[in-house]
Protein backbone atom coordinates (compact mmCIF):
# COMPACT_ATOMS: atom_id res chain seq x y z
CA UNK A 1 0.00 0.00 0.00
CA UNK A 2 2.84 2.14 0.76
CA UNK A 3 4.58 1.66 -2.70
CA UNK A 4 1.46 2.23 -4.15
CA UNK A 5 1.18 5.34 -2.27
CA UNK A 6 4.64 6.60 -3.07
CA UNK A 7 4.02 5.91 -7.08
CA UNK A 8 0.87 8.01 -6.80
CA UNK A 9 2.61 11.02 -5.35
CA UNK A 10 5.63 10.33 -7.77
CA UNK A 11 2.95 9.91 -11.22
CA UNK A 12 1.53 13.72 -9.59
CA UNK A 13 4.61 15.11 -9.27
CA UNK A 14 5.89 14.68 -12.64
CA UNK A 15 2.80 15.06 -14.49
CA UNK A 16 3.04 18.62 -12.62
CA UNK A 17 6.41 19.18 -13.78
CA UNK A 18 5.38 18.13 -17.15
CA UNK A 19 2.68 20.57 -17.48
CA UNK A 20 5.12 23.83 -16.15
CA UNK A 21 8.06 22.84 -18.28
CA UNK A 22 5.33 22.77 -21.22
CA UNK A 23 4.15 26.32 -20.13
CA UNK A 24 8.00 27.55 -19.73
CA UNK A 25 8.61 26.39 -23.06
CA UNK A 26 5.87 28.18 -24.60
CA UNK A 27 6.73 31.09 -22.71
CA UNK A 28 10.40 31.41 -23.81
CA UNK A 29 8.96 31.37 -27.86
CA UNK A 30 10.09 34.39 -29.07
CA UNK A 31 6.13 34.84 -30.42
CA UNK A 32 3.76 34.03 -28.21
CA UNK A 33 1.48 32.02 -29.55
CA UNK A 34 -1.80 30.11 -27.24
CA UNK A 35 -2.26 26.64 -28.17
CA UNK A 36 -4.67 24.09 -27.01
CA UNK A 37 -1.59 22.22 -25.40
CA UNK A 38 -1.09 25.22 -23.21
CA UNK A 39 -4.89 26.10 -22.45
CA UNK A 40 -5.06 22.21 -21.47
CA UNK A 41 -2.04 22.71 -18.95
CA UNK A 42 -3.10 25.54 -17.18
CA UNK A 43 -6.96 24.06 -17.17
CA UNK A 44 -5.04 21.20 -15.39
CA UNK A 45 -3.20 23.13 -12.75
CA UNK A 46 -6.51 24.85 -12.03
CA UNK A 47 -8.55 21.88 -11.93
CA UNK A 48 -5.97 20.33 -9.09
CA UNK A 49 -5.98 24.02 -7.65
CA UNK A 50 -2.00 24.11 -8.15
CA UNK A 51 -1.94 27.87 -7.17
CA UNK A 52 1.60 28.48 -6.64
CA UNK A 53 2.20 26.70 -9.98
CA UNK A 54 -0.60 28.62 -11.68
CA UNK A 55 1.44 32.23 -10.21
CA UNK A 56 4.51 31.22 -11.60
CA UNK A 57 3.41 30.56 -15.54
CA UNK A 58 0.95 33.47 -15.39
CA UNK A 59 3.55 36.11 -14.08
CA UNK A 60 6.41 34.84 -16.09
CA UNK A 61 4.15 35.71 -19.06
CA UNK A 62 3.94 39.57 -20.67
CA UNK A 63 0.47 41.02 -19.31
CA UNK A 64 -0.95 40.83 -23.32
CA UNK A 65 0.11 37.67 -23.41
CA UNK A 66 -1.18 36.43 -19.94
CA UNK A 67 -4.14 38.22 -20.76
CA UNK A 68 -5.00 36.66 -24.30
CA UNK A 69 -4.40 32.98 -22.40
CA UNK A 70 -6.73 33.58 -19.88
CA UNK A 71 -9.76 34.75 -22.68
CA UNK A 72 -9.38 31.98 -24.19
CA UNK A 73 -9.77 29.55 -21.12
CA UNK A 74 -12.99 27.61 -20.53
CA UNK A 75 -15.21 29.57 -19.11
CA UNK A 76 -15.68 26.99 -16.33
CA UNK A 77 -11.94 27.33 -16.04
CA UNK A 78 -11.47 30.92 -15.89
CA UNK A 79 -14.26 31.00 -13.07
CA UNK A 80 -12.59 28.17 -10.95
CA UNK A 81 -9.04 30.52 -11.60
CA UNK A 82 -10.76 33.60 -9.94
CA UNK A 83 -12.10 31.62 -7.17
CA UNK A 84 -8.87 30.50 -5.56
CA UNK A 85 -7.59 31.89 -2.75
CA UNK A 86 -3.79 33.45 -3.05
CA UNK A 87 -3.80 34.06 -7.20
CA UNK A 88 -1.67 36.83 -7.98
CA UNK A 89 -2.22 38.54 -11.26
CA UNK A 90 -0.12 41.22 -12.50
CA UNK A 91 -2.83 44.55 -12.35
CA UNK A 92 -1.13 45.30 -16.39
CA UNK A 93 -2.93 42.10 -17.04
CA UNK A 94 -6.50 43.07 -15.81
CA UNK A 95 -5.99 46.31 -17.80
CA UNK A 96 -5.21 44.25 -21.09
CA UNK A 97 -8.45 42.14 -20.56
CA UNK A 98 -11.23 43.00 -22.72
CA UNK A 99 -14.00 44.97 -21.29
CA UNK A 100 -16.51 41.83 -20.70
CA UNK A 101 -14.12 39.76 -19.50
CA UNK A 102 -12.20 42.68 -17.54
CA UNK A 103 -16.22 43.80 -15.91
CA UNK A 104 -16.59 39.56 -14.99
CA UNK A 105 -13.22 38.75 -13.16
CA UNK A 106 -13.67 42.47 -11.54
CA UNK A 107 -16.67 41.82 -9.87
CA UNK A 108 -15.53 38.61 -8.52
CA UNK A 109 -12.56 39.60 -6.84
CA UNK A 110 -12.90 41.33 -3.12
CA UNK A 111 -12.48 44.49 -2.90
CA UNK A 112 -9.24 44.50 -0.82
CA UNK A 113 -7.79 42.72 -3.93
CA UNK A 114 -8.86 45.27 -6.42
CA UNK A 115 -7.42 48.39 -4.44
CA UNK A 116 -4.38 46.25 -4.84
CA UNK A 117 -4.73 46.26 -8.66
CA UNK A 118 -5.56 50.09 -8.48
CA UNK A 119 -2.51 50.61 -6.03
CA UNK A 120 -0.27 49.22 -9.24
CA UNK A 121 -1.40 51.64 -11.88
CA UNK A 122 -1.46 54.91 -13.31
CA UNK A 123 -4.71 57.23 -13.54
CA UNK A 124 -5.86 56.57 -17.18
CA UNK A 125 -6.34 52.78 -15.74
CA UNK A 126 -7.70 53.59 -12.76
CA UNK A 127 -10.28 55.00 -14.58
CA UNK A 128 -10.87 52.19 -16.32
CA UNK A 129 -11.05 49.49 -13.76
CA UNK A 130 -13.31 51.90 -11.47
CA UNK A 131 -15.66 52.58 -14.99
CA UNK A 132 -16.11 48.50 -14.88
CA UNK A 133 -16.79 47.91 -11.41
CA UNK A 134 -20.67 47.46 -10.31
CA UNK A 135 -22.07 49.92 -8.28
CA UNK A 136 -21.90 47.59 -5.35
CA UNK A 137 -18.08 47.04 -5.65
CA UNK A 138 -17.42 50.33 -6.65
CA UNK A 139 -18.33 51.65 -3.59
CA UNK A 140 -16.79 48.76 -1.72
CA UNK A 141 -13.50 49.61 -2.84
CA UNK A 142 -14.27 54.25 -2.45
CA UNK A 143 -14.27 52.81 1.14
CA UNK A 144 -10.47 51.11 1.02
CA UNK A 145 -9.22 54.12 -0.75
CA UNK A 146 -8.04 57.90 0.34
CA UNK A 147 -10.64 60.64 -0.30
CA UNK A 148 -8.50 62.49 -2.65
CA UNK A 149 -8.40 59.93 -5.29
CA UNK A 150 -12.03 58.86 -4.75
CA UNK A 151 -12.54 62.55 -5.53
CA UNK A 152 -10.70 62.34 -8.48
CA UNK A 153 -11.91 59.62 -10.07
CA UNK A 154 -15.31 60.32 -9.67
CA UNK A 155 -15.34 63.63 -10.98
CA UNK A 156 -13.77 62.54 -14.23
CA UNK A 157 -16.35 59.92 -14.40
CA UNK A 158 -19.25 62.02 -13.71
CA UNK A 159 -18.22 65.33 -15.82
CA UNK A 160 -16.97 63.57 -18.90
CA UNK A 161 -18.56 61.13 -20.92
CA UNK A 162 -17.74 57.69 -21.54
CA UNK A 163 -16.07 58.26 -25.01
CA UNK A 164 -14.43 61.76 -23.88
CA UNK A 165 -10.41 62.36 -23.99
CA UNK A 166 -10.58 62.58 -19.96
CA UNK A 167 -11.13 58.92 -20.33
CA UNK A 168 -8.10 58.23 -21.87
CA UNK A 169 -5.98 60.72 -19.98
CA UNK A 170 -3.66 60.16 -17.03
CA UNK A 171 -3.95 62.41 -13.92
CA UNK A 172 0.06 62.34 -13.44
CA UNK A 173 1.77 64.60 -15.45
CA UNK A 174 4.94 67.06 -15.17
CA UNK A 175 4.09 70.65 -15.38
CA UNK A 176 6.83 73.66 -14.23
CA UNK A 177 6.67 77.31 -14.71
CA UNK A 178 7.91 79.34 -17.91
CA UNK A 179 10.65 81.25 -15.35
CA UNK A 180 12.12 78.08 -14.04
CA UNK A 181 15.18 77.06 -15.61
CA UNK A 182 16.82 73.72 -17.05
CA UNK A 183 18.52 72.72 -13.92
CA UNK A 184 15.38 73.37 -11.36
CA UNK A 185 13.46 71.52 -13.81
CA UNK A 186 15.76 68.59 -13.81
CA UNK A 187 16.50 68.87 -10.33
CA UNK A 188 12.56 68.54 -9.75
CA UNK A 189 12.48 65.15 -12.25
CA UNK A 190 14.61 63.78 -9.99
CA UNK A 191 12.95 64.17 -6.33
CA UNK A 192 9.46 64.50 -6.94
CA UNK A 193 7.87 61.07 -6.62
CA UNK A 194 4.49 62.12 -7.77
CA UNK A 195 5.53 62.29 -11.65
CA UNK A 196 4.16 59.50 -13.82
CA UNK A 197 7.21 56.55 -14.35
CA UNK A 198 6.99 57.64 -18.23
CA UNK A 199 6.89 60.65 -19.57
CA UNK A 200 8.28 62.47 -22.61
CA UNK A 201 6.69 66.15 -22.30
CA UNK A 202 7.11 68.67 -19.53
CA UNK A 203 3.89 71.23 -20.00
CA UNK A 204 4.90 74.86 -19.33
CA UNK A 205 1.90 76.32 -17.24
CA UNK A 206 1.03 79.76 -15.55
CA UNK A 207 0.14 80.67 -12.22
CA UNK A 208 -3.07 79.87 -12.61
CA UNK A 209 -2.64 76.42 -14.02
CA UNK A 210 -3.09 77.18 -17.74
CA UNK A 211 -0.99 75.25 -20.33
CA UNK A 212 0.93 77.89 -22.47
CA UNK A 213 3.88 75.72 -23.84
CA UNK A 214 5.49 72.42 -24.16
CA UNK A 215 8.96 70.82 -23.66
CA UNK A 216 10.76 67.41 -25.25
CA UNK A 217 12.40 65.97 -21.97
CA UNK A 218 15.42 65.98 -24.71
CA UNK A 219 15.07 69.27 -25.27
CA UNK A 220 15.80 69.72 -21.51
CA UNK A 221 18.62 67.51 -20.90
CA UNK A 222 20.89 68.68 -24.07
CA UNK A 223 20.45 73.01 -22.78
CA UNK A 224 22.66 74.30 -20.19
CA UNK A 225 20.75 74.56 -16.39
CA UNK A 226 20.82 78.19 -16.89
CA UNK A 227 18.64 78.73 -19.59
CA UNK A 228 14.86 79.31 -18.79
CA UNK A 229 12.43 77.06 -19.71
CA UNK A 230 10.44 80.18 -21.60
CA UNK A 231 13.40 80.09 -24.03
CA UNK A 232 13.06 76.60 -24.86
CA UNK A 233 9.05 75.80 -25.03
CA UNK A 234 7.07 75.60 -27.91
CA UNK A 235 4.64 78.57 -27.74
CA UNK A 236 1.61 76.94 -29.34
CA UNK A 237 0.89 73.27 -27.90
CA UNK A 238 -1.95 71.73 -29.10
CA UNK A 239 -4.90 71.64 -26.48
CA UNK A 240 -7.57 69.11 -25.95
CA UNK A 241 -10.53 68.83 -24.46
CA UNK A 242 -11.37 67.16 -21.55
CA UNK A 243 -14.72 66.31 -23.21
CA UNK A 244 -13.79 65.96 -27.05
CA UNK A 245 -14.18 62.46 -28.27
CA UNK A 246 -11.20 59.86 -28.58
CA UNK A 247 -11.84 59.21 -31.97
CA UNK A 248 -11.25 63.46 -32.28
CA UNK A 249 -8.26 62.93 -30.42
CA UNK A 250 -6.90 60.25 -32.57
CA UNK A 251 -7.19 62.54 -35.59
CA UNK A 252 -5.19 65.05 -33.67
CA UNK A 253 -2.18 62.89 -32.67
CA UNK A 254 -1.70 61.73 -36.36
CA UNK A 255 -2.69 65.34 -37.84
CA UNK A 256 -0.01 66.54 -35.53
CA UNK A 257 2.42 63.87 -35.18
CA UNK A 258 2.17 63.80 -31.79
CA UNK A 259 3.59 61.60 -28.79
CA UNK A 260 1.91 63.23 -25.75
CA UNK A 261 -0.41 65.52 -25.12
CA UNK A 262 -1.81 67.84 -22.49
CA UNK A 263 -5.32 68.21 -21.44
CA UNK A 264 -7.19 71.28 -20.23
CA UNK A 265 -10.86 71.47 -18.74
CA UNK A 266 -13.05 73.72 -19.79
CA UNK A 267 -11.01 77.00 -18.42
CA UNK A 268 -7.98 76.15 -20.08
CA UNK A 269 -6.36 74.52 -17.17
CA UNK A 270 -4.05 71.36 -17.83
CA UNK A 271 -5.75 68.57 -16.23
CA UNK A 272 -3.74 65.35 -17.54
CA UNK A 273 -1.53 64.44 -20.56
CA UNK A 274 -3.14 61.40 -23.09
CA UNK A 275 -0.17 59.86 -24.71
CA UNK A 276 0.46 57.97 -27.87
CA UNK A 277 0.24 54.69 -26.54
CA UNK A 278 -3.45 55.11 -25.78
CA UNK A 279 -4.11 57.04 -28.91
CA UNK A 280 -2.89 53.58 -30.80
CA UNK A 281 -5.56 51.45 -28.77
CA UNK A 282 -8.11 54.09 -29.53
CA UNK A 283 -7.10 54.18 -33.39
CA UNK A 284 -7.16 50.12 -33.40
CA UNK A 285 -10.69 50.35 -31.31
CA UNK A 286 -12.09 52.54 -33.70
CA UNK A 287 -11.01 50.89 -37.00
CA UNK A 288 -12.24 47.57 -35.65
CA UNK A 289 -15.59 49.10 -34.77
CA UNK A 290 -15.86 50.74 -38.21
CA UNK A 291 -15.46 47.11 -40.04
CA UNK A 292 -17.57 45.37 -37.58
CA UNK A 293 -20.55 48.26 -37.76
CA UNK A 294 -20.39 48.21 -41.62
CA UNK A 295 -21.49 44.19 -41.37
CA UNK A 296 -23.68 45.28 -38.48
CA UNK A 297 -21.75 43.74 -36.14
CA UNK A 298 -20.70 45.30 -32.84
CA UNK A 299 -19.36 44.81 -29.31
CA UNK A 300 -18.57 41.36 -29.52
CA UNK A 301 -15.68 40.07 -27.52
CA UNK A 302 -14.44 36.33 -28.22
CA UNK A 303 -15.75 35.51 -24.47
CA UNK A 304 -19.12 36.14 -25.31
CA UNK A 305 -21.72 33.59 -25.70
CA UNK A 306 -23.77 32.39 -28.54
CA UNK A 307 -27.07 33.71 -27.32
CA UNK A 308 -25.59 37.12 -26.59
CA UNK A 309 -24.24 37.57 -30.09
CA UNK A 310 -27.17 36.27 -31.64
CA UNK A 311 -29.32 39.13 -29.95
CA UNK A 312 -26.58 41.45 -30.69
CA UNK A 313 -26.87 40.29 -34.65
CA UNK A 314 -30.78 39.94 -34.58
CA UNK A 315 -31.91 43.58 -35.38
CA UNK A 316 -29.85 43.74 -38.37
CA UNK A 317 -30.93 40.80 -39.60
CA UNK A 318 -34.24 41.68 -39.12
CA UNK A 319 -33.83 44.78 -40.93
CA UNK A 320 -31.68 42.97 -43.98
CA UNK A 321 -34.95 40.59 -43.92
CA UNK A 322 -37.45 43.65 -45.32
CA UNK A 323 -35.30 45.21 -47.28
CA UNK A 324 -34.47 41.99 -48.94
CA UNK A 325 -38.64 41.55 -49.16
CA UNK A 326 -38.40 45.02 -51.14
CA UNK A 327 -36.20 43.30 -53.57
CA UNK A 328 -38.17 40.70 -54.16
CA UNK A 329 -41.59 42.58 -54.67
CA UNK A 330 -39.34 44.18 -56.99
CA UNK A 331 -38.59 41.62 -59.03
CA UNK A 332 -42.43 40.17 -58.92
CA UNK A 333 -43.26 43.00 -60.93
CA UNK A 334 -41.70 41.11 -63.59
CA UNK A 335 -42.63 37.39 -62.87
CA UNK A 336 -44.55 37.29 -66.41
CA UNK A 337 -40.95 38.65 -68.62
CA UNK A 338 -38.60 36.04 -66.70
CA UNK A 339 -41.43 33.08 -67.10
CA UNK A 340 -41.27 34.12 -70.66
CA UNK A 341 -37.32 34.60 -70.83
CA UNK A 342 -35.34 31.84 -68.38
CA UNK A 343 -31.97 34.06 -69.79
CA UNK A 344 -33.30 37.06 -67.31
CA UNK A 345 -33.50 34.70 -63.69
CA UNK A 346 -30.05 33.53 -64.91
CA UNK A 347 -28.52 37.10 -65.55
CA UNK A 348 -30.15 39.23 -62.76
CA UNK A 349 -27.95 38.30 -60.26
CA UNK A 350 -24.77 39.54 -62.14
CA UNK A 351 -26.13 43.04 -62.47
CA UNK A 352 -27.21 43.02 -58.81
CA UNK A 353 -23.76 41.61 -57.52
CA UNK A 354 -21.48 44.02 -59.14
CA UNK A 355 -23.71 47.33 -57.74
CA UNK A 356 -23.36 45.63 -54.61
CA UNK A 357 -19.26 45.51 -54.57
CA UNK A 358 -18.75 48.49 -56.11
CA UNK A 359 -21.29 50.70 -53.48
CA UNK A 360 -19.44 48.38 -50.54
CA UNK A 361 -15.94 49.86 -52.09
CA UNK A 362 -17.26 53.81 -52.54
CA UNK A 363 -18.60 53.40 -48.59
CA UNK A 364 -15.80 52.10 -46.90
CA UNK A 365 -14.00 55.07 -48.84
CA UNK A 366 -16.35 57.32 -47.92
CA UNK A 367 -16.74 56.04 -43.85
CA UNK A 368 -12.79 56.51 -44.11
CA UNK A 369 -13.25 59.90 -45.07
CA UNK A 370 -15.64 60.71 -42.53
CA UNK A 371 -13.69 58.95 -40.08
CA UNK A 372 -10.87 61.24 -40.56
CA UNK A 373 -12.51 64.97 -41.36
CA UNK A 374 -11.48 64.36 -44.83
CA UNK A 375 -14.86 65.06 -46.67
CA UNK A 376 -16.11 68.43 -46.19
CA UNK A 377 -18.96 70.56 -47.51
CA UNK A 378 -16.15 72.35 -49.53
CA UNK A 379 -15.38 69.73 -50.92
CA UNK A 380 -18.60 67.23 -50.84
CA UNK A 381 -19.68 68.00 -54.37
CA UNK A 382 -16.72 67.49 -55.62
CA UNK A 383 -16.14 64.08 -54.72
CA UNK A 384 -20.21 63.26 -55.48
CA UNK A 385 -18.83 64.27 -59.28
CA UNK A 386 -15.50 62.02 -58.95
CA UNK A 387 -17.62 58.80 -57.40
CA UNK A 388 -20.41 59.80 -61.04
CA UNK A 389 -17.54 59.43 -62.99
CA UNK A 390 -15.63 56.68 -61.49
CA UNK A 391 -19.13 54.69 -61.66
CA UNK A 392 -19.72 55.23 -65.03
CA UNK A 393 -16.47 54.27 -66.07
CA UNK A 394 -16.31 51.35 -64.25
CA UNK A 395 -19.82 50.62 -65.89
CA UNK A 396 -18.90 51.19 -69.19
CA UNK A 397 -15.69 49.06 -69.08
CA UNK A 398 -17.73 46.30 -67.18
CA UNK A 399 -20.98 46.39 -69.77
CA UNK A 400 -18.81 45.53 -72.32
CA UNK A 401 -17.28 42.66 -70.68
CA UNK A 402 -20.79 41.46 -69.69
CA UNK A 403 -22.15 42.03 -73.03
CA UNK A 404 -19.49 39.75 -75.07
CA UNK A 405 -20.39 37.11 -72.37
CA UNK A 406 -23.79 36.65 -72.49
CA UNK A 407 -23.63 37.27 -76.34
CA UNK A 408 -21.42 34.33 -76.43
CA UNK A 409 -23.18 32.68 -74.03
CA UNK A 410 -26.96 33.10 -75.52
CA UNK A 411 -26.21 34.34 -78.84
CA UNK A 412 -28.73 36.87 -78.19
CA UNK A 413 -27.66 40.98 -78.95
CA UNK A 414 -30.86 42.30 -77.47
CA UNK A 415 -30.30 40.15 -74.41
CA UNK A 416 -26.35 41.94 -74.33
CA UNK A 417 -27.49 45.39 -75.19
CA UNK A 418 -29.78 44.73 -72.39
CA UNK A 419 -27.03 43.33 -69.27
CA UNK A 420 -24.98 46.19 -70.71
CA UNK A 421 -26.95 49.60 -69.95
CA UNK A 422 -27.95 48.10 -66.64
CA UNK A 423 -24.61 47.11 -65.86
CA UNK A 424 -24.01 51.13 -66.53
CA UNK A 425 -26.98 52.36 -64.37
CA UNK A 426 -26.47 50.61 -61.62
CA UNK A 427 -22.71 51.28 -61.18
CA UNK A 428 -23.83 54.73 -61.57
CA UNK A 429 -26.25 54.73 -58.45
CA UNK A 430 -23.80 52.30 -57.02
CA UNK A 431 -21.18 55.07 -56.57
CA UNK A 432 -24.05 57.99 -55.85
CA UNK A 433 -25.51 55.33 -52.78
CA UNK A 434 -22.10 54.88 -51.39
CA UNK A 435 -21.35 58.56 -50.72
CA UNK A 436 -24.73 60.32 -50.81
CA UNK A 437 -26.87 57.85 -47.85
CA UNK A 438 -23.30 57.83 -45.07
CA UNK A 439 -23.13 61.92 -45.29
CA UNK A 440 -27.12 62.05 -45.06
CA UNK A 441 -26.83 59.39 -42.10
CA UNK A 442 -24.38 61.80 -40.37
CA UNK A 443 -26.00 64.85 -40.94
CA UNK A 444 -28.74 62.94 -38.97
CA UNK A 445 -26.41 62.58 -36.11
CA UNK A 446 -27.03 58.35 -37.07
CA UNK A 447 -23.88 56.68 -37.05
CA UNK A 448 -23.03 55.96 -40.92
CA UNK A 449 -20.80 52.62 -40.31
CA UNK A 450 -23.17 51.13 -38.86
CA UNK A 451 -26.84 52.02 -40.54
CA UNK A 452 -24.89 52.86 -43.91
CA UNK A 453 -24.28 49.61 -45.83
CA UNK A 454 -28.38 48.10 -45.20
CA UNK A 455 -29.29 50.58 -47.50
CA UNK A 456 -26.88 50.88 -49.67
CA UNK A 457 -27.50 47.21 -50.46
CA UNK A 458 -31.00 47.66 -50.48
CA UNK A 459 -30.58 50.09 -53.04
CA UNK A 460 -28.12 48.84 -55.55
CA UNK A 461 -30.64 45.48 -55.48
CA UNK A 462 -33.74 47.64 -56.69
CA UNK A 463 -32.25 49.65 -59.08
CA UNK A 464 -30.21 46.65 -60.84
CA UNK A 465 -33.19 44.46 -61.03
CA UNK A 466 -35.81 47.70 -62.12
CA UNK A 467 -33.39 48.67 -64.52
CA UNK A 468 -32.70 45.38 -65.67
CA UNK A 469 -36.42 43.66 -65.71
CA UNK A 470 -37.50 47.28 -66.62
CA UNK A 471 -35.38 47.67 -69.50
CA UNK A 472 -35.79 43.92 -70.65
CA UNK A 473 -39.67 44.85 -71.67
CA UNK A 474 -38.36 47.37 -74.11
CA UNK A 475 -35.51 45.88 -75.33
CA UNK A 476 -36.98 42.56 -75.64
CA UNK A 477 -40.24 43.58 -76.74
CA UNK A 478 -42.06 41.14 -73.69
Amino acid sequence: VFGLFLFRVSLQYLIKQFIIMSIKQTIGNKTFEVTKELIDSLTILIDEKKVGEINIALNALHPSDAAELLSNLPEQSRSDLFLLETIELKADTIVELNNTLQKDILNKLPADAIVNILNELESDNVLKIVSNLNKEKKLAVYEKIPLKEKQLIEEVLNIYPEDSAARLMQTEYCAVSPNWTVGETIDYLRENEDLPKEFLQIFIVDNFGKLIGSVPSSRVLRNPRNIKMDNIMDRRPVLINGDLDKEEVGNLFEQYNLVSAGVIDRNKKLIGMITADDILTVVKEEGEEDVLKLAGVQDEEVTDNAFKITKKRFIWLLINLFTAVIASRVIGLFDGNIEKVVALAVLMPIVASMGGNAATQTLAVTIRLLATKELTTDNLFKIINKEFCIGFLNGLFFSIISALFVFFWFYDFKLSILIGISMIINMIFAGLSGIIIPVMLEKYKIDPAIASAVFVTTITDVIGFLSFLGLASFVLGI
